[in-house]
């Protein structure tokens, strides 16, 4: 039977991972500092130790520190330990095994020229210590001859991050956001699920993982508050104030290096402008993506 260890099998996406392998009879090791939902837990640090991957005959990495930091903050310093120290911890404990190492759209470069983002786009120039340190770390696993997956935004049953963060942005009934309604890739867990448990046998190199078709943004988050139950219309701040008051944000958490702003430039250049990537590459070996924002919408409202 095969072996299959999950890295962050605790958090969103690798306990998605974990429970699916396990219901198709993989053997599940999970990693991290708390015990997966399934299988056998094998403690592990990622800013800390290197993992014990003995039992494994593939490894899929999860594990990662997420969130906006401010730069050259402690959150910042600790970042880099778990998504490039703890990679390079990881692939040399791996010592050959295939592995798919989840990392992140975030990792291409600002601005407004990703109408259609192939993997081949710059990644550099990064606003954030999330998008450098993806980057970074992704490339010493590109290095040694891992698949890369490169979601964007990834939500489904579970997400602590992405709809949380959005619904906490609503106020007396009104969600500001930056600019018009732009086209945006997104990512169901279900599809990158299913890329992680297919990649092992891929060529190595790096793919883009997004659902089938782009969403409108104001519609796409139209739908998550009504699955949500939350009442809510949309309102649009030009495009120079949003990055205006982002900058001030930013600015004022520096005397504050242990919070993160409540809106950044990073933020605004994610929502503002169209970020579509093209998943020829991962579809050329096979890989489908079966699940949609309104799947997601339809199993919440059915509940």
């Amino acid at each position: 039977m095969t072996t299959i260890a999950v890295t962050g099998a605790s958090g969103f996406c690798g306990s998605h991972i974990a429970t699916t392998a396990a219901a198709r009879g993989i053997n599940v090791l999970c990693l991290g500092r708390r015990p997966g939902p399934v299988g056998r837990h094998i403690p592990w640090d990622a800013a800390r130790d290197v993992p014990d991957l003995s039992d494994a005959d593939l490894v899929v990495h999860c594990a990662a520190a997420v969130g906006d930091p401010v730069p050259g903050s402690p959150a910042e310093a600790a970042m880099h330990a778990v998504n490039v120290d703890g990679t390079a911890r990881l692939l040399e404990a791996a010592a050959g095994r295939p592995v798919v190492w989840v990392s992140s759209a975030s990792v291409y470069a600002p601005g407004p020229d990703r109408a259609r983002v192939t993997e081949d786009h710059p990644a550099h120039g990064h606003l954030n210590a999330y998008g450098r340190t993806k980057a970074a770390g992704e490339a010493l696993a590109l290095a040694a001859g891992a698949v890369v997956l490169r979601p964007r935004a990834v939500y489904g049953p579970g997400d602590p991050h992405l709809v949380p963060r959005l619904l906490s942005r609503v106020r007396r009934g009104l969600l500001m956001l930056p600019g018009p309604s732009v086209r945006l890739s997104l990512t169901a867990v279900e599809n990158l699920t299913e890329a992680c448990l297919m990649a092992s046998g891929w060529p190595p190199g790096a793919y883009n993982i997004v659902d089938p078709a782009p969403y409108d943004r104001d519609e796409a988050i139209r739908t998550v508050l009504r699955a949500h139950g939350v009442r809510a219309r949309i309102g649009h701040v030009p495009l120079p104030v949003a990055r205006a008051v982002a900058g001030a944000a930013q600015t004022l958490t520096r005397l504050r290096p242990h919070a993160e702003p409540l809106l950044t430039r990073y933020a605004v250049d994610q929502l503002a402008h169209s970020v579509v990537l093209d998943v020829s590459r991962a579809e050329s070996q096979g890989w489908v993506a079966g699940r949609t924002l309104q799947d997601y919408a339809t199993a919440l409202l059915g509940r």
